[in-house]
């Protein structure tokens, strides 16, 4: 599976759950990665230590996405060791669910700053280590932002944002052969599902009733898309906003 063999990829948010899983079928294809952490330095090094024991090559940087004086040290530290960045995942994201009436600026500020913010920053500090014959850039976004589920204002909106900086990077970033996609995941097991009660529940029943393939998804769903995406295979693909859902919608 070496169609990687040669790339550096930096994978935002990538202690756990999706990032982690990104992270890991990034290198299994041959890239040597950045695996980035705000606070789960625990969880970093172990996805590291995975990525080495099957033999590929990995750092983790810890920095928050969300503090413009931080962004650097993530892309710092990819061109100490590796001299450059092909790929870039925008993974880190927040989000937190509340009516309209629970709404506040801090919230708004803290889903904005990592979600939108974070991917716009990060994307500005790699371009920079792009070689000449450019790269992919991939955003993790969410069905949120089109399915509109009540609760969710501000994390839908910031999702929403992504999708439109996504099709205007893919406009910018074009002449300089940097292809830039969105990768939009539905319901998927992790270890925030987790922990917020959603696995086994009445909630996730619904879900996997409103979708097609029956089921929710794992993170290994949307890592094997953005793989196919930060490859020469997906060439002439950029603008695009992929929906892993398995159909929900």
């Amino acid at each position: 599976m070496g169609n990687l063999n040669g790339k550096v990829a930096v994978v935002t948010g990538a202690s756990k759950g999706i990032g982690a899983q990104i992270a890991r079928e990034l290198a299994a294809r041959g890239a040597s990665v950045v695996v980035n952490y705000s606070t789960g330095r625990d969880g970093a090094e172990k996805v590291v230590n995975d990525i080495r024991e099957a033999g590929g090559k990995a750092i983790a940087v810890g920095a928050s996405v969300a503090n413009p004086d931080e962004i650097g040290v993530i892309f710092s530290a990819a061109k100490e060791a590796y001299g450059k960045v092909d790929i870039l995942v925008n993974n880190a994201g927040v989000y937190a669910f509340a009516p309209i009436e629970a709404v506040t600026s801090d919230e708004i500020a803290r889903q904005f700053n990592v979600n939108v913010g974070g991917t716009l920053l990060a994307t500005k500090e790699a371009v920079g280590l792009f070689p000449p014959e450019g790269g992919a850039v991939i955003n993790i976004g969410s069905v949120a932002a089109e399915l509109a589920p009540p609760n969710s204002s501000i994390y839908s909106a910031t999702k929403g944002a992504v999708n439109t900086i996504t099709r205007v990077l893919a406009k910018e970033l074009g002449p300089r052969n940097i292809r830039v996609n969105a990768v939009n995941p539905g319901p998927v097991v992790t270890e925030g599902y987790t922990s917020a009660g959603i696995k086994d529940s009445d909630f996730e029943a619904n879900m996997v009733k409103q979708t097609p393939l029956g089921r929710v998804g794992s993170p290994q769903d949307v890592a094997s898309i953005v793989a196919y995406l930060a490859g020469d295979d997906a060439g002439w693909v950029t603008g695009s906003l992929i929906d892993a859902a398995g159909g929900f919608r």
